[in-house]
């Protein structure tokens, strides 16, 4: 008896003011559900079976004796969303803002900027790993995980070579516990700091540092792998943690905005034989068939372009920025019709709830349901290279679910359920606004 009420005592503690983590029972059957797989078609009645924190069968299955059975009529269980860009579990960077572009000047810890050259590595922090630096009290992870996000792609964001970023469950009592995937990619912007502020200060500079670091990446691998081959008699190559960053990325991030941003940083990475993942496309509705044409994957920006709150209310705006305002939310449905692998990220947003009525518009703008869906899960998986993990509901993937009542995105719907790594959250229910005082 003793130990029973030891149990129900630590999973009294397991309660927070934003949702609740239930027991952890071995095997978890959520039955008669509406199944979205994503990878498959949709099962209109049928069950998932979570055994240790992987998916154990999806479908026509049985709950297995002593399951935790979990009655799914009028629900629907969907893959776990998957934020594509973000600085989750990095409470100390900056978050994204609505360009997709970092919101510091330089690296974090790094002194002031001195005018220095290339040899130097400005705004250079490969090395930094999001693995390394991950906290699982970061208390975006319990707002990320209410709107239905079990994972997210992390990266670090200052500097023009921000560092390597992590593919991370959105829980976990330590940091190792949250890493699904390390290195994922290497964030990199074109910010400088303008003139005065030291090497790189403008935009042709920045283009050239970047190719710059990659020509010394290449001829310090080369240097490495002689050595490697021929130490005797050679003299040994100096360690070098600002290129050991670059060259370990599995692909690398380019900003890209407009048609011409496009253009350039496609060419820079053909030029210097890299993977690339372009991201923030607020003008992709512009350019499908260049993105088509060059076998481009893009990273759509779910903060829509808005014109600033500091706006000069008087100032005459142009016809493009009105255009740009307005057509961006087409831009994932011209993809999609080019053929153009993309995936959504909402690390530019305010706040994850606002990820809905985002997505909303682009499905207003023509973007069907399920490849919206898809944005957020499987397509994410695929371009980070770890759709054999996560990303659809399949047998022996990571038991990463959020169950809905009513479709995702919809207006009114509700999320019941996310699991992450098999563990069951329930997002509480938003306290209702405080009634108004009465005056006498």
């Amino acid at each position: 008896m003793k130990y029973r009420v030891l149990a129900l005592a630590c999973s009294a503690l397991l309660l927070s003011a934003g949702e609740t983590v239930a027991e952890v029972p071995s095997v978890i059957a959520i039955r008669g559900a509406r199944i979205v797989t994503v990878s498959g078609p949709v099962i209109a009645r049928g069950a998932v079976i979570l055994r240790d924190g992987l998916i154990e069968a999806v479908g026509d299955a049985q709950p297995p004796p002593g399951a935790w059975i979990i009655d799914g009529e009028g629900l629907t269980v969907y893959p776990g969303l998957l934020d594509a860009l973000s600085t989750l579990g990095l409470p100390d960077t900056p978050s994204l803002n609505g360009t997709g572009r970092p919101n510091a000047t330089r690296p974090q810890g790094a002194p002031p900027a001195v005018p220095r050259g290339p040899e130097d590595r400005p705004l250079n922090t490969s090395y930094l790993r999001a693995a390394d630096e991950l906290s699982p009290t970061d208390r975006r992870l319990e707002a990320a995980r209410n709107a239905g996000f079990t994972g997210a792609v992390t990266f670090p964001t200052q500097g023009v070579f921000a560092g390597l970023g992590a593919v991370i469950d959105l829980a976990g009592k330590r940091p190792g516990q949250m890493v699904v995937q390390s290195p994922a990619g290497l964030y990199l912007t074109t910010h400088s700091g303008g003139f005065g502020s030291g090497y790189p200060s403008s935009l042709m500079g920045v283009i050239a540092y970047i190719r710059q670091i990659y020509l010394d990446a290449g001829q310090y691998k080369t240097a490495k792998a002689i050595y490697a081959a021929h130490p005797k008699g050679l003299k040994r190559p100096g360690y070098d943690k600002w290129l050991e960053g670059v060259l370990e990325a599995p692909r690398v991030l380019l900003p890209a905005r407009d048609p011409k941003e496009m253009e350039r940083m496609l060419r820079l990475g053909e030029e210097l034989n890299l993977k690339v993942l372009l991201y923030g496309l607020a003008e992709g509705f512009r350019a499908p068939e260049i993105l088509k044409n060059r076998n481009a994957q893009v990273l759509v920006n779910l903060r829509w372009p808005e014109k600033p709150r500091a706006a000069d209310p008087e100032a005459e705006e142009t016809l493009r920025d009105l255009e740009t305002r307005d057509l961006a939310p087409s831009t994932p449905a011209a993809l999609v019709k080019a053929g153009v692998k993309f995936a959504f990220y909402a690390g530019a947003l305010e706040k994850p709830s606002d990820v809905a009525p985002a997505i909303r518009r682009a499905m207003n703008a023509g973007l069907s349901h399920d490849n919206a869906v898809r944005a957020l899960t499987l397509n994410v998986a695929e371009l980070y290279g770890v759709s054999d993990r996560l990303g659809s509901v399949e047998k022996g993937k990571i038991a990463n679910l959020v169950v809905t009542r009513g479709d995702l995105f919809r207006d009114k719907t509700e999320v019941k359920y996310v699991f992450v790594d098999g563990i069951k959250y329930e997002p509480a229910a938003e306290a209702p606004a405080p009634a108004p005082e009465v005056t006498r």
